[in-house]
């Protein structure tokens, strides 16, 4: 087999972050440049120097943080702290961007309208100040409030001539929860409690139980070994088992624990005279030209089947073998969503259409739920933590 050339491999996993760490420093140097390119800054030498090393130190901050993408760079350090260094990189990079657009908006609407007077200046001044508040006040609650704002999340879903049996059933998803120095085991345990407070009929855990190798995924695993249903607790694997390359441990321990998680395989479940076929499949890369290879194979005859299924982009696919209903996570809601002009503006909506919550193509549905926790940086924003509750729901 022939292996892959290296810069290839560069390209392919560090291309993007390259590309967002230039556009970030550029949009930032294109901001020094027109604070100072006023005449009267121009000649002041001293506010030269003060934001030439803010911004120098602003890339430091950015570089540093795309520097802790690598291992060999991590392995110098805690491992908590390769995530926080890149956590606040990140969380830097947006405010700063957010704060370079509220001063670019605040100088065109505010400045060019206002007369030369102290008191407009002063009023200019205050103005000023207030709009660049915003980003930082923004962001402080999505870190600090918003984050930790766990909730259940309630989602009929009809199907139409569900087996009578399978009126009403519940299901519980716990998806995304990134165990990690972002999220700590009491939270986890919070959402698992919540969980089992809603007294599902079964319980699903659809990937990314840790972010990387290194992160606490014993203690992950024994905290949802406390999950509690009818039918018992199953799961799929996520991209980050396959980053941490724990998909075999995690599928081996849990199983241990009591839990089982589909890989390419499916488990038959009887309620009264009705069966639930529950079918699980690796991360099925988004980047791959076909995808569910033989998950056909998976579908019971005479049940209803349900996919589980990281990424919500198999739904089509899913469909077409024979899957009315998937279930999947991955996207986060967006985690960082913004309203503009009547647009859900997040990064996700660049990868999926199924970002957040129920889509149908006919009779067919997939839920896609926000998760737990976070990654990249420790912040949610528009997009609060959850854990889902399905029921099942006969028209």
């Amino acid at each position: 087999m022939e292996k892959e050339h290296p810069l290839a491999m560069f390209s392919s996993r560090y291309l993007p972050d390259v590309l967002v760490v230039s556009a970030i420093c550029l949009i930032q140097m294109a901001a020094v440049i027109a604070f100072l390119w006023p005449p009267e800054r121009r000649r002041n030498y001293t506010l030269w120097l003060k934001v030439l090393a803010a911004w120098v130190a602003s890339m430091a901050v950015v570089s540093l943080g795309f520097m802790f993408r690598f291992r060999r760079v991590q392995h110098f350090f805690p491992h908590a702290w390769s995530n926080w260094i890149q956590g606040l990189a990140i969380l830097w990079s947006m405010v700063s961007v957010l704060m370079i657009a509220a001063w670019a908006v605040s100088t065109l609407l505010i400045t060019r309208r206002i007369e030369h007077s102290p008191s407009r200046r002063a009023f200019l001044q205050a103005a000023n100040a207030a709009v660049l508040a915003v980003p930082i006040a923004v962001t402080g609650y999505g870190t600090f409030i918003q984050r930790y704002n766990l909730r259940v999340r309630e989602q009929k879903i009809e199907i139409p001539g569900l087996a009578p049996d399978l009126n009403g059933l519940t299901i519980a998803q716990l998806t995304d929860i990134h165990l990690s120095p972002f999220l700590s085991g009491r939270e986890l345990k919070r959402a698992v409690d919540m969980a089992n407070e809603t007294r599902p009929h079964v319980t699903l855990v659809t990937g990314d139980l840790i972010s990387s190798y290194g992160d606490p995924l014993d203690e992950c695993l024994d905290l949802l070994s406390e999950l509690r249903s009818d039918a018992g607790t199953f799961g799929c694997m996520g991209n980050h088992e396959l980053i941490a390359a724990s998909e075999n441990y995690t599928k081996e321990r849990g199983a241990r624990l009591g839990m089982r998680f589909l890989r390419h395989e499916a488990a038959l479940l009887k309620f009264g005279s009705a069966t639930l076929n529950l079918a699980g499949v690796d991360y099925q890369r988004m980047s791959a030209r076909r995808y569910l290879p033989g998950a056909e194979r998976l579908v019971a005859p005479g049940a209803f089947n349900v996919l589980l299924s990281h990424n919500p982009n198999v739904f089509p696919v899913a469909v077409r073998k024979g899957f009315p209903l998937t279930i999947a996570g991955h996207t986060h809601g967006g985690q960082v969503r913004v309203e503009l002009l009547g647009e859900d503006l997040n990064v996700a909506r660049f990868f999926t259409p199924y970002v957040d919550g129920m889509y149908r193509i006919g009779d067919a549905a997939i839920f896609v739920s926000r998760g737990i926790g976070t990654i990249g940086l420790p912040t949610r924003l528009g997009a609060p933590p959850e854990v889902a509750l399905l029921k099942l729901c006969r028209t």
